[in-house]
């Protein structure tokens, strides 16, 4: 049988490009490999990868150039849930950036595994989570 090596991209659709743009650059401290008007694309970390996409902006069928291909529309809507895997001794830096630029947070979870998860919104009010070792049987 095959099998999954793992999610590599996670997208979220956002109704301001910019101002995604500067929550995820300045409060995540993440750092775009790629752009343009449609789109940004993010290291989350090895192997995964943070799509922004300008909400309503891919219902159309993307042909790349030179042959490439195409992709297909996509679009979403509404409030999702995203986890980012953090160090467990990073956990109190978290907290201080996240206070930093005034980012309240909704909610804390200790794990019966000895993980932890800090909850908090970005600007178009989808669920963040920032999670140490000990959530997951496999993290």
């Amino acid at each position: 049988m095959p099998r999954l090596r793992g999610v590599l991209e996670t997208a979220l659709y956002v109704t301001d490009m910019a101002r995604a743009r500067a929550f995820f650059e300045d409060v995540m401290t993440l750092t775009p490999f790629t752009a343009d008007h449609r789109f940004t694309a993010y290291a989350a970390g090895p192997g995964s990868v943070l799509l922004l996409f300008q909400q309503g902006s891919t219902q159309e069928t993307v042909t790349l150039p030179q042959g490439m291909g195409t992709i297909p529309p996509h679009d979403g809507a509404g409030r999702v849930h995203l986890a980012l895997a953090i160090d467990r001794d990073e956990l109190e830096e978290w907290e201080t950036q996240l206070a930093a630029h005034d980012i309240p947070i909704e909610g804390r979870t200790h794990w019966p595994k000895g993980g932890e998860s800090l909850y908090f919104r970005d600007p178009d009010e989808h669920l963040l989570e920032l999670a140490t070792p000990g959530v997951w049987p496999n993290y």
